[in-house]
């Protein structure tokens, strides 16, 4: 279609920077190249076998391990080089932070740098590519030294707070780019004629409560009691204390999570437990849970560790991992008082303690 009563992404950019007339329009143009890397990604993704980058990076040694510890797709490889080459040279960034480098990435010599520096998972759920699930990246825009030098580690440790942007790409049936620059939450869809991203879903707002919930349930007995205790009110249905039927639903993909819970609500759950104990939580606080508590909350929703609001959390390590929970914020704010309550779960709920689904 020649003519679209849709914005693209670039108008969108434009009208919001006239709100500030003092800006210089790097911020703007930052988007711009993180919206191009997104696209370059969903076109390699859309191939899918035919394009020859399924699989384990470097099969031949047995796969390789990121700094997660986790074994590298092909497509995680190609998809942390997209976003940092189409990133690293315009002038805007003070560095970056991937999830699948050990240590932040600097900007080269020959390169200006810029004010922000760009936090990103470059495919989050990359263990689903290989059976077509759907995919995404999420990345978090923060404000970096003034002064010019390497960035260091300290440079990223900022809580959610102090994000200026967040959001993720899905490569799903259709691509979508979902972005909040602090004022709401927007959905943009890519035009695949057109090769932009054009605004379909302005102002997305996450409905307040919700009957459906999502959560690993092979790790029920590793859970603490406050989040045994609202599973099993949730399974226990209409019959039980919530008076009303639920429905569970996993895709083990994290963006396609958001994405189902911010256009119809719900709440996600990857909480502490004690399955390793050696660890607050399973999900990378700065790649993944800041950014995506970030977008739920400019919609409405609520992001939390369960014990306290997910943005408040003040990072002590560029990879720290940490549980999460958010969504529908009537249901997160629930397992927060549970979380409150330890003991009042324990005594109150014996019912479910003993018979629940997921009993220890």
């Amino acid at each position: 279609m020649p003519l679209s009563k849709h914005s693209t992404l670039t108008q969108f950019l434009i009208e919001e920077r006239r709100r500030f007339p003092g800006a210089s329009g790097d911020f703007n143009a930052l988007l711009l190249d993180v919206a191009l890397a997104c696209k370059a990604i969903a076109r390699v993704v859309a191939f899918g076998e035919l394009g020859g980058l399924m699989g384990k990076h470097a099969p031949e040694s047995g796969g390789s391990l990121n700094v997660q510890g986790e074994t590298q797709q092909k497509l995680d490889v190609l998809s942390n080089e997209v976003f940092i080459r189409r990133t690293e040279w315009a002038g805007h960034l003070a560095g970056m932070a991937p999830e699948e480098m050990d240590l932040p990435h600097q900007i080269p010599a020959q390169y200006p740098r810029g004010k922000y520096l760009l936090v990103f998972d470059p495919l989050d759920g990359s263990s689903n590519i290989d059976v077509n699930v759907s995919v995404g990246s999420i990345f978090s825009i923060l404000r970096g030294p003034d002064s010019g030098r390497d960035v260091t580690e300290a440079d990223f440790l900022q809580p959610g707070t102090r994000q200026v942007a967040a959001g993720y790409a899905l490569y799903g049936p259709a691509t979508m780019l979902v972005l909040t620059v602090g004022n709401g939450v927007h959905g943009f869809t890519l035009d695949p004629n057109l090769g932009e991203f054009m605004l379909t879903h302005p102002d997305i707002q996450v409905p307040a409560d919700t009957q459906e919930f999502a959560i690993n349930a092979s790790n029920s007995r590793f859970w603490e009691a406050p989040v045994t205790r609202y599973v099993n009110e949730c399974l226990a249905g209409k019959t039980g204390p919530r008076g009303k039927d639920f429905n569970m639903r996993w895709i083990a993909s994290m963006v396609a999570e958001a994405h189902r819970i911010l256009m119809r609500g719900g709440v996600f759950m990857y909480p502490r437990d004690t399955k390793d104990p050696g660890r607050a939580g399973r999900l990378r606080l700065l790649y993944e849970a800041n950014p995506i508590a970030m977008v739920m909350e400019q919609a409405g929703g609520r992001a939390s560790s369960g014990r306290e609001p997910m943005l408040g959390v003040q990072p002590s390590a560029l990879h720290q991992r940490i549980g999460l929970v958010f969504g529908s914020k009537n249901e997160v704010e629930r397992i927060e008082r549970y979380h409150a309550e330890p003991a009042r779960a324990a005594e109150h709920n014996p019912l479910f303690a003993e018979r629940g689904l997921f009993r220890d």
